[in-house]
């Protein structure tokens, strides 16, 4: 998933050098989100990989 968000992340940086600020922000959009989604899933998973089973 971070992949995912560094993909959209570069998608966007070329799409503000061509100047699609519309897609710029759209894809930025998704990649913040994508980044999110990632480090709440690596928190939970170091959470309950800590546990004892």
């Amino acid at each position: 998933m971070l992949g995912w968000a560094l993909m959209f992340f570069i998608f966007a940086l070329v799409a503000g050098i061509f100047g699609f600020m519309g897609i710029a922000s759209a894809m930025a959009g998704i990649a913040k989100v994508l980044f999110v989604i990632f480090v709440v899933l690596f928190l939970a998973s170091l959470i309950l990989g800590r546990r004892k089973a």
